[in-house]
């Protein structure tokens, strides 16, 4: 059972309110996506605060992030978060979907990051507030892309983490709306498995794409690579 909070170097994740808790997938995001260029970053589906949190921690302090959130009690978790954390002049959430959020804002940003609800088809949770956080009723990959386009600078990058498979699908679904691949990392979780997880960024322009992989463990349960550990390392305690 998941603790009710997860304590990173900089900064503490309360998530007893919200159905996604702190996870691998949210955290590789978190610390892998290009904020070289960023001034003004949306995340979309936030959950906890999570991603928001780590961009908070990377950015300077001109950086504003915006999160949005469908859900009530992970938007109240997000927003007791955004409180208690070093940033929080610097962190604004919005309880609402994406598609209502494309309608009212007019600001326009140069990251958007999303670990985006996955689940194209089976069973429903029972719950229906953990169905909205991993189920693409609520969010389709249609809508994400087409709300990220409309959102983007020109120079502006959409990072997403999925599965394999939905990442593959929502890879040809990006070209078909007039995204780019820009880098695209499979995350083994060991030496010689296949890839669990794509690490994906997009770009509205013309590029020609990168490709890597990361290994999450060398082979033995917690024995981590140097290349998670070097990308981790500024938030996880444990490094």
């Amino acid at each position: 059972m998941a603790n009710n909070y997860f304590e990173f170097k900089q900064f503490r994740v309360d998530q007893d309110g919200s159905a996604m808790k702190v996870g691998t997938d949210g955290v590789l995001l978190g610390a892998w996506a290009d904020i070289s260029k960023a001034n003004r970053i949306l995340d979309i589906g936030t959950g906890t605060g999570l991603i928001a949190m780590m961009m908070g921690q990377r950015t300077n302090s001109d950086v504003k992030i915006d999160a949005v959130e469908i859900e009530l009690s992970s938007y109240q978790q997000a927003v007791n978060n955004f409180e208690n954390c070093p940033w929080t002049s610097r962190l604004s959430a919005f309880h609402l979907s994406f598609q209502e959020f494309c309608q009212i804002t007019t600001v326009r940003y140069d990251l958007i990051v999303s670990n985006p609800p996955y689940f194209l088809n089976g069973l429903k949770a029972k719950c229906e507030t953990r169905t909205q956080a991993r189920h693409a009723d609520y969010l389709p990959f249609e809508d994400l892309l087409k709300g990220a386009m409309n959102l983007l600078t020109e120079s502006g990058v959409l990072s997403v983490v999925l599965p394999v498979e939905e990442g593959e699908y929502f890879q040809r679904l990006a070209g078909l709306t007039g995204f780019y691949l820009k880098r695209k990392i499979s995350v083994l979780p060991n030496p010689g498995k296949p890839a669990k997880r794509y690490l994906l960024e997009f770009c509205l322009q013309k590029c020609e794409a990168q490709f890597a992989e990361l290994i999450v463990e060398n082979g033995e349960r917690h024995v981590y690579s140097p290349e998670y550990i070097n990308l981790t390392k500024d938030f996880y305690l444990k490094f």
